[in-house]
């Protein structure tokens, strides 16, 4: 599947990371983090690293409203998370399926959360 060149999709491909920007459930500031990912299609999911006591993910609960930045081409989309037991596992095997399950091991240590989004 080809995207247009620049687009958010394109870059999405090219990339194994992207900066994901929440806005703070306390603070109301604008917090930015480099995240993993896995784009199939044009759904865009992400896995907390400490699952539901990752605080990227506690803000997204308060906000769903999150902002992508693939290396200079940014989104503004919404956070749908996932908590569904077969859903989660089908996105930890994407995780695995990617980024390889060594590392996903290494760096994940909750599984029982995720996030969707919506490329549109």
């Amino acid at each position: 599947m080809t995207a247009p060149k620049g687009s958010i999709k394109e870059r999405l491909f090219r990339y194994r990371e992207i900066k994901l920007s929440v806005r703070g459930r306390k603070s109301g500031k604008t917090i930015s983090i480099p995240v993993w990912f896995v784009l199939e299609g044009d759904k865009l999911y992400l896995l907390p690293v400490q699952g539901s006591d990752t605080q990227w993910y506690k803000n997204v609960l308060k906000n769903p409203s999150i902002q992508i930045d693939a290396r200079g081409t940014e989104a503004e989309l919404r956070a749908q998370p996932i908590t569904e037991s077969k859903k989660m596992k089908s996105v930890i095997e994407k995780f695995r399926e990617k980024y390889g399950a060594g590392d996903v091991k290494k760096y994940y240590s909750k599984f029982d959360v995720a996030v969707m989004v919506e490329l549109r």
